[in-house]
């Protein structure tokens, strides 16, 4: 089976030992459905109960209890279909899949094999260089998650905690068509994005809401698919792409080694930075699919799909588009700034009536930089939007510099308050008397003879002059006005 290569391939294959090599990925990932009950019972889905305290006689797999489908769920499954730009199906049916394990009581799980209620759609990937990759999906089924089984509670015993069994899933596949670690990780960063902009699945992988099995193969450039390894439950962006370079790799060694790859179901453990065995791939066969017994075919009105897809916010791809159109902003602030909703809307809060590059420069930067470094939510700021936008009023009106302006935004972020008066109280109102910074400028002229003379002969080290007469006003001297006073006093342009 050959598989068309996606544009952005050409320009990603793996050295080896004997040539290059290609790597062909496709992700399935598993996201947790918001709905404060699970797929088929009225248990609590809350996070971090104690254990076996979100369990109704259904989950527990107790005898003559039957499954009742969450209508949330289906409408939950729906609503990402369409951000997937994906196919509603109006008819699917809910199969048993067939395995035994402690933590899965019933000995199935109830999941969607021929008939899923969201069939093929796409995403587009902008990625890191500028580039882009369209991802097909093949599929986004709902499923019911599994318990947990926990190992290390007993030297000698094994306990089993049921609070997930029966969580609503949606399972979203991928179709092959990712061809580097890079693509992957911004793929399944995009899918998160979407899913967190519909109010779908919060994405928390932290918590296990949102993780992916990674299917990896390497073959010739050109030729058919090479056999593909599947890396179970990958809990993290990051670790995805290690996964995939770990696996991609060691598939290499063994072709120009003269092996060959047995298709197989592996872990990726990330402190050695390598996968291992887990056991040899189940084939579908193998979990004897059929149809569920206790659960009609799901039937879905037009009409209702259609109130759906009316009802949806603003996506991502959209945000971006009108970022850049209203807003003037570059494609890539505007992809940083729509990747979070709750950013893009704190953005557009700032950036109301004042100029909207200043605002996407301090959000992105001062802002969300700041934010990464104390590891909080843009929800849990200590600057407001309000307090932001005021400080860039002062930048505006000229009443403060940029650097005077990260002082205030850093005590507003410690001490709260209104920047305009922290400026007033504290003495950070700029210096605009043009006689007061002629003083200062003549002062560093006269200091620095040397300097002058280079300065004339090169004019870039008019630097140099702006940063001393700026460091001995405090920051507090108007910068433009130091400019144009260096200008004219050493006669450069």
């Amino acid at each position: 089976m050959n598989v068309p290569v996606p544009s952005s391939a050409k320009k990603k294959l793996v050295p080896g030992a004997t040539g290059d090599w290609e790597v062909v990925i496709g992700l399935e990932i598993h996201a947790q459905v918001t709905s404060k009950a699970k797929l088929f019972s009225g248990a609590s889905t809350e996070f971090g109960g104690a254990p076996n305290s979100h369990v109704s006689l259904v989950d527990a797999a107790m005898p003559g209890m039957l499954p009742v489908i969450n209508a949330e769920c289906v409408r939950q499954a729906v609503r990402s279909g369409l951000g997937l730009n994906a196919r509603i199906n109006l008819k699917s049916v809910f199969d048993r899949k067939n395995y035994f394990y402690p933590d899965l009581p019933q000995g199935y799980q109830i999941s969607q094999y021929k008939q899923p209620i969201v069939g093929e759609g796409e995403v587009n990937v902008a990625l890191p260089d500028g580039s882009s990759v369209t991802v097909g999906i093949e599929r986004l089924h709902l499923e019911q998650d599994a318990g947990k089984s926990l190992h290390d509670q007993h030297p000698t015993l094994s306990y089993v905690d049921l609070n997930r069994s029966g969580v609503a899933l949606m399972e979203i596949v991928s179709k092959p068509d990712l061809r580097s670690s890079e693509e992957a990780r911004a793929f399944l960063s995009k899918v998160r994005t979407i899913l967190r902009y519909l109010g779908t699945c919060d994405g928390d992988m932290e918590k296990g809401s949102l993780r992916a099995d990674v299917n990896v193969s390497v073959r010739r450039s050109g030729d058919p698919l090479g056999t593909r390894c599947e890396i179970k439950n990958v809990n993290s962006i990051r670790f995805v792409g290690q996964a995939i370079d770990a696996e991609a790799r060691r598939q290499i060694e063994i072709l120009e080694d003269g092996g060959r790859i047995e298709q197989e179901t592996r872990l990726f453990d990330p402190d050695k930075g390598e996968t291992r065995s887990m056991r040899n791939k189940e084939e579908a066969h193998d979990y004897r699919y059929f149809p569920d017994p206790d659960l009609l075919p799901l039937e879905l009105d037009e009409a209702e799909i259609e109130r759906l897809k009316a009802a949806l916010p603003e996506l991502p791809d959209a945000k971006k588009a009108r970022f850049v159109r209203d807003y003037g902003l570059s494609a890539y602030d505007a992809d940083v700034l729509a990747a979070d909703r709750e950013t893009a809307a704190f953005y557009e809060r700032v950036a109301h009536g004042r100029d909207s590059k200043a605002a996407a420069n301090w959000v992105i930067n001062e802002l969300t930089g700041r934010l990464n470094k104390e590891g909080r939510e843009i929800g849990a700021s200590p600057v407001s939007a309000m307090q932001l936008g005021a400080i860039l009023d002062l930048i505006a009106r000229g009443t403060i510099s940029g650097k005077i302006a990260k002082d205030v935004f850093e005590i507003v972020w410690n001490e709260g308050g209104d920047p305009a008066d922290i400026v007033a109280a504290r003495g950070l109102r700029q210096v605009t008397d043009l006689g007061a910074i002629e003083a200062v400028v003549d002062e560093i002229v006269a200091a620095n003879p040397d300097k002058v003379g280079e300065a004339k002969a090169n004019p870039k080290l008019l630097g140099w002059f702006v940063g001393q007469v700026m460091k001995a006003s405090g920051g507090k001297a108007n910068p433009q006005a130091v400019n144009d006073l260096l200008k004219s006093k050493l006669g450069v342009g």
